[in-house]
Parts: C-alpha cells; sequence; structure tokens
C-alpha cells in the first residue's frame, strides 16, 4: 500500500523533527557550561538559602544557581507557620526587574508540581525516564517564585489557621514581606501572580490583598490563572459536561440508552440550551440559575440536586471504558504513564521530593512530602477542626477589582479539561461585571489564537483587560502539556509581547 508507506515515513520524520522540537540534549557539552546568577543577593541570610544547580539529584546538567527553603508568614520570632519557596533567578538578564509568583491549587496541591512538571527550568515530566532542560522555562522571561501555599501544603510547616483566602492572601503577604527582607534586591520589582485550577482562587484574592493592602514593596501588574474555579461546580462542570461528553464521543463512547439518561437528565434540569440561550454576546442580563440548581439557606452557596448532576455520573462511566481515564486530560488512554511525583497516578518508582538526598540539597525538611495533601488546609473558625474554604468564588467576588486594577490580566484553559470544562469559564465571565459592562461584548471567534510557527491553536478573545485564551490539546495543567502555547500568554501578561497570539 503506497499511503501505508507515506504514512509510516511521514511518521518517521516527524520522530526525527521531535529531537529538534524538545531542544539540547542533555548530554551535549553546551548544557553543562557553569550558569551564573544574573543577580547578587547581599544580605548574608540569603547563603542558608542557595541551591548548587550542580548538585540537584539526578539532574545531568547545571541548572544554574536558585534559593530555596522555609520562611515564616510574619516577623514575630516565635511563628511557627512557614511556607516553602524555591526562587530562580531569570536567565536573561533584561528581565530582572520582573519577579513571577506561582502557586498550585488542590486545595493543598504543592506548587514543586508545577516546578517539575509544567514551568520551571528542569522538566522531568510523565513518562520522561530523567529529567531535562526545559526550554519553555517560565525563567527565561522573570525572576520566578515557586510557593508552596497555604500552610499545610507540600513541605511548608505548621498548623493550618484560615478558613477564607482573604486570609490566605494576608498569610502570602506577610510570606512575601519576609522574603523580600531576606532578599532585598528584588524590592520594587514588576510583580505578577499566577497559578492554576483552585488558584483561581487564590491568585485573585491574592492580588486583591495586595491591591487592597498597599505597602508591600513590589510593583503588581496582574495575574494569570490557568483552569481556574472561578465560579459554582454546577457552572464550570455540571452545566457543560454533556456537551463536552458529545463533543468528544471517540473518547466518551456510551451506547445510546445511556447518553438518553444523561439527556433526560439535561433537558429537565435546565442545562440542554443553556449555553446557547444565555451565554450571548453581549449578555442579556445576569444568568439564571438552571432548574437543577440548590441553594443553601445559610450560606447563600450554590449548589446542585442530587437527581441533576451530570459530571459525576459521566465521569463514573467513562472510567469503566478507559481504565486510566484522567479528569484531567481526557484524550489519555491506556497504557497510564508514569509520574516522578506520583500525581495523577502513583505508578512512580520513587517520588522525587521524598527522597532526603533530594530534600537535602533543597533545604527542605525530611517529612512525607505529597503533591496533594490528604489533610485540609482550612480550619473550621468555631470548632477549630479541619474545614472548607469559606470564600466566595473570584468571579463572584473580588475578580472584577483586580482586573480594573491590573495592567493586564489572563485567563487561560485547556480544551481537553474535564475536571474544569473551558464552556463553564465562559459562563463565568459572562455573569461578571467589570469595567462597566458585563461579560465580553462580542463574540468569541474560532481560530483566534495562533502559536509562533506552528499555526492556529485555539481561541482568543481581549475586552476591557481581560485575556481570555483556550487550548487545544491541552488538559488542566496548561504549561504541563502545550508548554509553548502557555509561554506567549505568560510573556504577554508579562509585557513582553504585544498579544499573546503570534504568526505562522
Amino acid at each position: 500500500m503506497e499511503g501505508l508507506e507515506e504514512a509510516a515515513n511521514f511518521q518517521a520524520e516527524q520522530l526525527q523533527n521531535l529531537r529538534s522540537f524538545l531542544g539540547p540534549q542533555s548530554d551535549q557539552p553546551a548544557q553543562n557550561v557553569k550558569r551564573d546568577s544574573t543577580i547578587t543577593f547581599k544580605n548574608p541570610k540569603a547563603e542558608k538559602f542557595f541551591v548548587d544547580g550542580t548538585k540537584l539529584p539526578d539532574v545531568n546538567f547545571d541548572a544554574g544557581p536558585s534559593w530555596s527553603g522555609l520562611m515564616p508568614i510574619s516577623a514575630d520570632p516565635h511563628e511557627t507557620r512557614k511556607l516553602f519557596f524555591w526562587f530562580w533567578p531569570t536567565t536573561n538578564a533584561s528581565n530582572a526587574n520582573d519577579l513571577l509568583f506561582w502557586t498550585n491549587g488542590g486545595p493543598g496541591c504543592s506548587s514543586l508540581e508545577g516546578f517539575l512538571q509544567e514551568n520551571g527550568p528542569i522538566s522531568w515530566s510523565w513518562g520522561q525516564a530523567a529529567p531535562t532542560p526545559n526550554q519553555w522555562s517560565w525563567t527565561s522571561l522573570a525572576n520566578v517564585l515557586w510557593v508552596e501555599q497555604p500552610v499545610g501544603t507540600g513541605f511548608s510547616q505548621g498548623a493550618p489557621s484560615i478558613s477564607n483566602d482573604d486570609e490566605l492572601a494576608e498569610q502570602a503577604t506577610g510570606f512575601l514581606e519576609q522574603f523580600l527582607d531576606t532578599f532585598s534586591e528584588l524590592k520594587g520589582s514588576n510583580f505578577f501572580v499566577s497559578g492554576e485550577s483552585y488558584a483561581g482562587f487564590y491568585v485573585p484574592y491574592i492580588a486583591n490583598w495586595i491591591y487592597e493592602h498597599p505597602g508591600l514593596e513590589l510593583n503588581l501588574q496582574g495575574i494569570w490563572v490557568a483552569d481556574p474555579s472561578l465560579s459554582w461546580g454546577l457552572v464550570q462542570q455540571d452545566i457543560p459536561a454533556l456537551r463536552f461528553a458529545q463533543a468528544h464521543k471517540d473518547l466518551f463512547p456510551f451506547n445510546a440508552s445511556f447518553y438518553a439518561q444523561l439527556q433526560n437528565i439535561s433537558d429537565t434540569c435546565g442545562y440542554t440550551d443553556y449555553l446557547d440561550k444565555f451565554v450571548t454576546y453581549p449578555p442579556a442580563g445576569q444568568l439564571p440559575l438552571p432548574a437543577g440548581a440548590t441553594i443553601d439557606p445559610v450560606t447563600k452557596a450554590v449548589g446542585i440536586s442530587a437527581a441533576c448532576r451530570m459530571h459525576s455520573p459521566i465521569q463514573r462511566e467513562v472510567s469503566i471504558l478507559n481504565p486510566v481515564f484522567d479528569v484531567y486530560r481526557v484524550s489519555d488512554t491506556w497504557p497510564s504513564l508514569w509520574s516522578v511525583i506520583g500525581f495523577p497516578e502513583s505508578t512512580q518508582e520513587f517520588v522525587y521530593f521524598n527522597r532526603t538526598d533530594v530534600q537535602d540539597a533543597i533545604h527542605a525538611p525530611h517529612i512525607n512530602w505529597e503533591a496533594c495533601t490528604s489533610g485540609s488546609v482550612y480550619i473550621n473558625k468555631t470548632t477549630g477542626a479541619a474545614g472548607r474554604d469559606q470564600s466566595v468564588a473570584s468571579m463572584l467576588s473580588i475578580f472584577p477589582n483586580v482586573i480594573e486594577k491590573s495592567v493586564r490580566t489572563v485567563v487561560v484553559h485547556g480544551l481537553a479539561d474535564f475536571i474544569l470544562v473551558a464552556e463553564g469559564t465562559r459562563i463565568a465571565i459572562q455573569n461578571m461585571t467589570w469595567n462597566g459592562l458585563q461579560g465580553f461584548q462580542t463574540p468569541i471567534e474560532p481560530d483566534s489564537f495562533i502559536v509562533d510557527g506552528m499555526g492556529n491553536f485555539g481561541t482568543m478573545h481581549q475586552e476591557r483587560g481581560l485575556t481570555f485564551v483556550e487550548f487545544s490539546y491541552s488538559g488542566h495543567m496548561t504549561p504541563q502539556f502545550v508548554p509553548w502555547a502557555a509561554f506567549q500568554t505568560i510573556a504577554f501578561l508579562l509585557g513582553k509581547r504585544p498579544s499573546p497570539s503570534g504568526s505562522f
């Protein structure tokens, strides 16, 4: 078959192209050249945090100098609550006045996941036999500070003491004050806050706190959140769930009778025509709650009746058909790729950050590190026992204020993410009022986001200080799954390019 032979030849060419696409290999001499820091810290207290990039276990290239360890959240000499951080200076001296803060979500998931598998200078992603240099590291654009927060996350120390994200933001700001006391050369930097998932709560609340409580010696410019929690679960999961499955029937191959059951739930609970009827450009008014919504009489929190759950039955059934179904990226199929941090599946030979040689190298305590904590990072203020976040979702509260006070605000979402669905983020945006108007006034156009030199990679829309980008090929962790696309959007946030979209 001529076509079969031609396809095999194209595949061989593609694999050869992949070698150059991945960047320099770690066994090449250029990767072993000693790397110097673009910044020098004069405070003697900084020295105890120094990490030698040639001595990181299993990293067979000089990753460069960095600083990591535990930093208290206040100046109280008896403070027991400390956040673990890993600071990396930019590799481009022209970006030395920019500081980018990164946090993962959870709640309670470690930012070292983001560091090692998403946007840090060392990449050890799913299926990789060993770490490699990351050519899309955000350190080429700015100084980057990965922080395990809030208290109770990763290596961070002390007992959780917060019940909402204003308190979380106050503690994060306290940490930053102590960090700047030691690393004072970073004072006055242009500051940007970024994160993913539940950081859709964390990041806007941290930014809002800084804007509303002047005094931190950083110049906050804006925020970037990926696949974020922004509204009710009803909005970001249940309403768009069936449309998502129907759009990906090759990955959700349910039989006709089960799809009929789902359609009946959708019709009864008010989901079927919700997006077409209410998510208009511009919106006709505040978006209504569908018939399946419930409202807590005390907290006024919006939930969903048991009979109207859509997201969970779909996830449960597809997991039977695909034993390694990944809610974070629905295109994943058998076999499951191993992960050196044991997330999202425990297929690893070892957990990298649980090795004592790694912990010693980065000044981390000898504890059982978890990618996502098994405990709660919030408490019940009344009882002191483990609790849940009492904050109002950010796009229903403080997000508009952050947009209005920022130079740039960026929200991105992977189109293969099912734990939070991109169309749910569209609903949240169209229900939010900022800079005098509700939602986007003109439609989000298809084929509107271009990755430089590659071509169409999704959609992009910008209005009144808010940029929204949807990534093709990406699940929940966008800097991991499409690092080249995420890189363009973070470069835009930092003011390094005029638009997130590129040219082909």
